[in-house]
């Protein structure tokens, strides 16, 4: 897996400025399949899901060479802490999606 900045280039006074694309533009076709299917509110967090499940990969295969002193075979403490809090992130979103589709059913 690799990941790219996505740039964009603005002259302003004869210089080239470097700008990271917001995740709206950078992500749009996935945003646009995600609100197609779930709608917008559902979608965009479905591609913040997707987003959190590439981070926690990343987090983890660092976590496999950053390993800790105390307890060989497990991620240092740190890493351990960023998983648990990507993990509880994409837990709540999950549920906030679920409360929509049912309130939605519900209508």
């Amino acid at each position: 897996m690799s990941f790219v900045l996505p740039i964009y280039y603005s002259r302003r006074g004869g210089t080239i400025q470097f700008k990271p694309m917001g995740i709206l533009d950078e992500k749009r076709e996935e945003l646009d399949q995600y609100e197609f299917m779930m709608g917008v509110p559902r979608g965009r967090l479905a591609v913040a899901l997707d987003v959190l499940t590439d981070a926690l990969t990343m987090v983890g295969q660092h976590g496999v060479y950053c390993q800790s002193a105390r307890k060989p075979g497990m991620p240092a403490m740190d890493i351990q802490i960023v998983m648990k809090g990507i993990t509880d992130a994409k837990e709540l979103i999950s549920s906030v999606m679920e409360e929509i589709r049912k309130a939605k059913e519900a209508r």
